[in-house]
């Protein structure tokens, strides 16, 4: 079966930056799973996925407008520190949680004061060109359940 429309899709990835530095990787763990058409992963990658089917592997090389997007100026702020989550002593180019109303959000620190904190919203890995090696474990067909959900179930996928 081809990767396309309401399929489910188990494969390993390995996330380079710009520089070629591995960001992260599902190998040795569990593999990601997603639902093809839910906008579980990033547009770019989604793309990219179309027609491929089990055991293939590939890279793709993922735009900034079609990952993370652009840096967007208004995006830093100034925030007192007992709305961020780290541990350990708070530094300047620290990847942080911001507690919102919406739930916990990865934030840079650009600036650190003694009760606040400047900190960039902006995705970390927004501006990036992405690189990410793939491999198809598995492409099946969504249940229903998993389309009224709108997300992929077992492993690598959601748990209720």
């Amino acid at each position: 079966m081809n990767i396309g429309p309401n399929s489910v899709v188990i494969f390993h990835y390995t996330l380079l930056d710009e520089s070629g530095t591995e960001m992260e990787t599902s190998r040795g763990s569990d593999a990601s799973a997603y639902l093809r058409g839910a906008n579980n992963i990033i547009p770019g990658l989604e793309s990219a996925m179309v027609g491929k089917t089990d055991g293939d592997v590939f890279s793709a090389s993922v735009a900034p407008e079609d990952a993370y997007g652009m840096p967007q100026a208004d995006k830093v702020q100034r925030v007192p520190v007992k709305h961020l989550v780290f541990k350990g002593k708070l530094k300047a180019g620290m990847v942080v949680k911001l507690n919102t109303s919406e739930g916990m959000v990865p934030v840079t620190v650009n600036k650190v004061g003694r009760h606040t904190a400047d900190i960039d919203t902006n995705h970390p890995l927004a501006g990036q060109t992405l690189t990410f090696d793939i491999e198809v474990i598995e492409v099946r067909e969504a249940t229903e359940e998993e389309k009224s959900h709108k997300h992929a179930h077992g492993p690598g996928g959601h748990h209720h």
